[in-house]
C-alpha cells in the first residue's frame, strides 16, 4: 500500500505574492499532491483563504499544537534569542497529515513534479537538496563543534538549507525536538547565528545528530544541479533552468537570502511562474506597487502601537 505523501509549506499574509509564484509551479507540473500551510502567525486567515480556493492548499489540523510547539522551542533559549522564532513551527511537519513529506519556503519554485524527491525516503529517513555544506560551516556552526568532536568533518559534509527537506513522519519525535532545544541552548558557542538564521542551525545539529539514514541529492550517481539564486552560471531556456555544470535541468530554484524584486538574479523566472495565467505587469508598476504595500503595512503598525 502506497503511503500518504504530501508537502508542508509555512506562510502568512506578509508573503502571498511568493506563496502564489509557488503554488502556481508546483501546481503547473502536480495538479493532485496535497499540500498543508503551517501558519507562520496568527496574521494568515487571506492567504489560507487565497490557497485553498485556487491551489486546494489545506490548513494545518492542530493550530494550537503549533501554538504550543513553537512556544515551548523558543522558551527553551529564553526571549529575544532568535531573531525569527516562528521558523521554528515548521518542525510540526514531523507530525502532520503525511507519512512521507517535503517542506518548501515560499521563497522557491520548482521546475518539475517535486515530491517525486521523496522517492529516497523509500531508503533514507530524511533528504536534503543542496550544496550548503560546499560554503564550509558559516550560518550553521562555529569551528568549536569540530574541536570539541561533536561533530567529525564527515557529519559536516551533510549540512543542509533549512528551506528545503523531507522526511519520514515520526523520525523526530516532540521529545526529542526539546532535548535537542535544551542541549543546543546550553551550547550556543557551537552556532552560527551571526547572520541572523534562526532555526537552520539548531535543526542542522538535531538531524546531524539524531538521523543517521540522511541523504543529500546532490550526491545522487551522476551527480545533480544546484538550486541557489545566487549563483550567477545557470542557463535559462524556457522558463526553466540549466546548470551546466552538470549539464541538468534545475528541479527547483530558491532565493534564499535574496529579496525577490525586480532586478535580483533570476527575477524573470520568478515573475513568470508568479504571473502564470495572468496578465504580466511591468516592473515599474511592481515597484511603485511594492512601496505602498510597504506603506500600509507602516501605517498598520503605527496605528496598532497607539492603540495599545
Amino acid at each position: 500500500m502506497t503511503k500518504k505523501r504530501g508537502i508542508y509549506i509555512t506562510a502568512n499574509d506578509k508573503v502571498i505574492e511568493q506563496a502564489i509564484a509557488l503554488l502556481k509551479s508546483i501546481r503547473l507540473h502536480d495538479p493532485d499532491t496535497p499540500i498543508c500551510l503551517i501558519p507562520y502567525d496568527d496574521n494568515h486567515q487571506t492567504i489560507a483563504q487565497i490557497l485553498k480556493d485556487s491551489y486546494q492548499v489545506e490548513l494545518y489540523k492542530d493550530l494550537d499544537f503549533i501554538e504550543r510547539l513553537s512556544n515551548q522551542l523558543y522558551e527553551i533559549f529564553g526571549k529575544g534569542f532568535f531573531a525569527r522564532p516562528n521558523q521554528f513551527r515548521k518542525q510540526a511537519c514531523w507530525f502532520g497529515a503525511f507519512d512521507k513529506f517535503i517542506y518548501i519556503d515560499t521563497d522557491i519554485v520548482v521546475f518539475n513534479k517535486i515530491i517525486e524527491t521523496t522517492d529516497y525516503l523509500d531508503q533514507y529517513d530524511f533528504i536534503c537538496y543542496d550544496y550548503q555544506h560546499s560554503g564550509g560551516i558559516k550560518n550553521v556552526f562555529t569551528p568549536k563543534v569540530l574541536e570539541d568532536g561533536v561533530f567529525s568533518e564527515n557529519d559536516i559534509q551533510d549540512m543542509f538549507n533549512g528551506g528545503f527537506w523531507g522526511a519520514k513522519k515520526n523520525t523526530i519525535s516532540e521529545e526529542t525536538l526539546y532535548q535537542t532545544f535544551t542541549e543546543c541552548a546550553s551550547h550556543p558557542e557551537y552556532f552560527d547565528f551571526s547572520q541572523k538564521t534562526s532555526d537552520q542551525p539548531i535543526i542542522n545539529y538535531m538531524i546531524l545528530k539524531q538521523v543517521p539514514q540522511r541523504f543529500n541529492i546532490v550526491r545522487r550517481p551522476g551527480g545533480a544541479p544546484g538550486s541557489w539564486a545566487g549563483s550567477k552560471h545557470f542557463q535559462v531556456q524556457d522558463h526553466h533552468l540549466i546548470d551546466p555544470n552538470v549539464n541538468q535541468p534545475l528541479d527547483y530554484l530558491h532565493w534564499a537570502g535574496i529579496r525577490i524584486q525586480p532586478g535580483c538574479p533570476y527575477w524573470d523566472i520568478w515573475k513568470y511562474y508568479r504571473y502564470l495565467g495572468e496578465h504580466i505587469p511591468d516592473d515599474e508598476f511592481l515597484q511603485i506597487q511594492k512601496q505602498q504595500n510597504l506603506w500600509q503595512r507602516i501605517q498598520k503598525k503605527i496605528s496598532r502601537n497607539i492603540m495599545s
